[in-house]
Order: C-alpha cells, then sequence, then structure tokens
C-alpha cells in the first residue's frame, strides 16, 4: 500500500508529497477522540445520573446540544482548514477536548456541566471527521478514497476500544475520576500527535475543476447543493434514529435486552464492512446513481426492520445490512464534495454540507423516543423513518450535477 509511505499525489496544481505520519496519526487520534468524547458518556451517564441526582434526559441533552455546537462551528472549521491546513486547529481542539473533560468532571452543578459539553463540542467540530477527512483530502488526492477509508475503519473501533476501557475505569473509580483519567489519555495520545504529525507545509489548493465556475458562493447557492444537503440532512436522522431505537423495537417485539444488543452490535460490524466495500463503489461512474442507490437501501432496510417481526436470525441479519449501508454511508458523504466540486473549497464546502446533516443525527434520538409514543410503537416509528429516507433519495436525484463531459459536475454560472 503505497500511500502508506511518502509518495506522490496528483492535486490538479501538479504533484505534491505525502507526509508519511499523518495516516498513522489520523488512525490513533480518531479512535481516541470518538472513544473518549463520545462513546464514553453513555457509559458513565447512569453513574452520573445516580452520582448528582440530575435526569437522564439532562445530562443528554448536554451531550446533544454538544453535538449541535459541533454542527455549526464545523462551518467556521472548514474555513479556517481550506487556508491554514490542521495542524493548528486539531491540536488546539484536542487541548480544548481534554479542559472540556476536566469541566464536565468537576461540575458541581448542571448548569457547568452543560457549559462543559458546550465547550466539548466546538472540541468535536476540531478533532472528528470532518477535518481530517479535508486533511486527508487535501494531500491523497486522486486517492483519498483509500486513506479515508482507512481511517474510518479504525475510526470504527473506538466504542470497541474506550465503552470497554470506561467501563472499567468505572468499576474501580468514580465518573469524576474516570473522567479525569480520560482527559488525561485524550491530551497525551492527540495533542502531540496532531501537534507532530500535521507540521508538514499545507499545500495551495488546486484549481477548480473546469466546469465549476463562480468560486464556493455559486456552489453553495447551487441547486445541487441545496438538494444534496437535504439528502444528507434526512439520511442522517433517519440513520441515528435507526441505530438509537433498535434496541427499544426489539424488545417491544418480545425478544431481551441482550437479543437486542446483539442484533445492535453485529449492526456495528456490518459498518465496519460496509466501509471496507466503498472504496469499490466509488471506483465506478455515477455519483448521483451511487447516492441515490444507497440512501434507498437504507430506506429498504428500515422499512424491513419495521415491518419484519421474525424470526430472529433474519432481523439480525437486517441489521448487518443496515449497518453495511450505514457504512458505505459515511463515505459517500465524506466524498460528496470533492466527487462533484473538486477539492478546492473542501474544507468550507464539506463544514456548510454537513452542519444540517451533524444537527439532525444530534436531535434524531430525543426525536425518535418522542414520536415513538403517539405513533404507537417502534414499528410504526420505524416506517416513518423509511418515509423520510425515500424522501432522501428523491431528494438526490435533484442534486444531479449536469454538464458536457459527465456527471460529476455543476455549471455555477459565470467566474
Amino acid at each position: 500500500m503505497s500511500d502508506l509511505h511518502s509518495g506522490v499525489a496528483a492535486t490538479g496544481t501538479g504533484v505534491r508529497s505525502r507526509p508519511r505520519a499523518v495516516l498513522p496519526a489520523f488512525c490513533l487520534t480518531q479512535i481516541t477522540s470518538w472513544g473518549i468524547v463520545c462513546y464514553a458518556f453513555p457509559v458513565l451517564n447512569p453513574a452520573i445520573t445516580a452520582d448528582t441526582g440530575w435526569s437522564a434526559g439532562a445530562t443528554t441533552a448536554a451531550f446533544s446540544a454538544a453535538l449541535v455546537v459541533s454542527a455549526v462551528a464545523g462551518i467556521y472549521v472548514g474555513r479556517v482548514l481550506d487556508h491554514r491546513g490542521p495542524r493548528l486547529v486539531m491540536t488546539a481542539g484536542s487541548v480544548l477536548a481534554a479542559l472540556s473533560l476536566l469541566v464536565i468532571a468537576a461540575a458541581p452543578n448542571l448548569t457547568v456541566f452543560f457549559a462543559g459539553w458546550l465547550l466539548a463540542g466546538a472540541a468535536m467540530a476540531a478533532i472528528f471527521y470532518p477535518p481530517a477527512f479535508a486533511a486527508l483530502t487535501r494531500w491523497w488526492a486522486p486517492d483519498h478514497v483509500r486513506a479515508l477509508t482507512i481511517v474510518t475503519l479504525a475510526g470504527g473501533l473506538a466504542p470497541t476500544v474506550f465503552a470497554q476501557l470506561t467501563a472499567i475505569l468505572a468499576n474501580h473509580m468514580s465518573w469524576r475520576a474516570t473522567s479525569m483519567v480520560l482527559a488525561g489519555i485524550l491530551a497525551v495520545l492527540t495533542v502531540p500527535a496532531h501537534a507532530l504529525a500535521l507540521k508538514a507545509p499545507w499545500p495551495p489548493a488546486p484549481q477548480c475543476p473546469p466546469h465549476v465556475t463562480g468560486g464556493h458562493e455559486q456552489v453553495v447557492r447551487s441547486r445541487a447543493f441545496r438538494m444534496l444537503a437535504v439528502t444528507f440532512t434526512l439520511s442522517a436522522f433517519t440513520m441515528y434514529a435507526v441505530v438509537i431505537g433498535l434496541v427499544p423495537l426489539l424488545i417491544e417485539r418480545g425478544y431481551t435486552t441482550t437479543q437486542a444488543a446483539w442484533a445492535l452490535g453485529l449492526g456495528g460490524a456490518g459498518q465496519t464492512l460496509g466501509r471496507t466495500l466503498y472504496a469499490g463503489l466509488a471506483s465506478r461512474p455515477g455519483v448521483t446513481a451511487r447516492t441515490v442507490t444507497l440512501t434507498a437501501l437504507g430506506a429498504l432496510t428500515t422499512a424491513a426492520l419495521a415491518t419484519v417481526a421474525g424470526p430472529y436470525a433474519l432481523l439480525v441479519a437486517v441489521s448487518v445490512l443496515a449497518g453495511v449501508i450505514r457504512g458505505n454511508l459515511t463515505l459517500l458523504q465524506a466524498t460528496a464534495v470533492t466527487d462533484r466540486w473538486g477539492t478546492t473549497h473542501y474544507g468550507r464546502l464539506s463544514g456548510l454540507l454537513g452542519a444540517p446533516a451533524h444537527a439532525a443525527a444530534a436531535l434524531a434520538p430525543f426525536a425518535g423516543a418522542f414520536l415513538a409514543g403517539p405513533l404507537g410503537g417502534y414499528p410504526a416509528l420505524f416506517a416513518l423513518l423509511s418515509a423520510l429516507a425515500v424522501t432522501a433519495a428523491a431528494a438526490a436525484l435533484g442534486a444531479r450535477a449536469h454538464h458536457p463531459e459527465g456527471e460529476g459536475a455543476v455549471s455555477l454560472g459565470r467566474s
């Protein structure tokens, strides 16, 4: 795998070397960042509520607020990345993430707890996938799909590693002490990695592809960009509501909590499998067809979960298939800007494109739980979610970029 070492990559402006330390550094920092800032919270939340007396709804709302802040802050982070590169942003983000965990650990009341999570949300925008994707896309294009796949496969191990580590720590110390230890691990592993591995010169942005005129402002105002944003927002809402709702759906159908947890866990394994398959899909032409197909398959698996009550093995198989689709959708979103508008304004455009999708993902668990009651249960909720996914697939048809040389381009008016 030559892309793991110093090599060359065509960029549209010439040829540049790939900094060899970046890919292993991102594998380490994505596992650590996701594992500690995101996946440790659900493990610790029962201990938090038991110790403080705060309601689970209130503490979870603080975590969701962090995700919303991350979505909004990601727009600004994307602009900075385009001009200055990832080193300063991601290093500062790692420091802020560690500090935010210390604030959360020391929070004497719910107000300070919320404030800590809002800081964590700002840090998420600087250390999670989007800035890493922007860096890999600039340094690795046109072979960036392979690099993105490697990093997302590593990131997929985050819950496996850190949910277990968090549980072990929590069995021997308080949730506050556990959070402090995790903050220290985060700082030790990610701050030096970002500061040292990302110090390579940030190459100048390549020229826009010939079919893209008018700059990033025209891209954002184009019909293709708006419809793609609708597609990803609806798809993200559906995907995260399905993940959170799968366990109560199966319990409602009479399966045990252990059986439901296994179905969810095997779905996560399917997600990892799906990411390994995406490079093959991306090598084929037809970005709109790929987007419509994957989104429609997400709708199909959601509808199957809504209607199939058993046997258990069949439900597990559908859960795994749904995970495969989710894994592909992660990389589909990571490559959406490059596939249509090149890498020139990747950070800014991906930040704008991803903001509503990230906000929808943050709100999906609450919205799903809220709607399940009035709708009459989780099967009806999943039926509604499948209809939203169909709408997302239909919107993807409107994201088609027309251009004389084929798909993957859009005419944006005068320069």
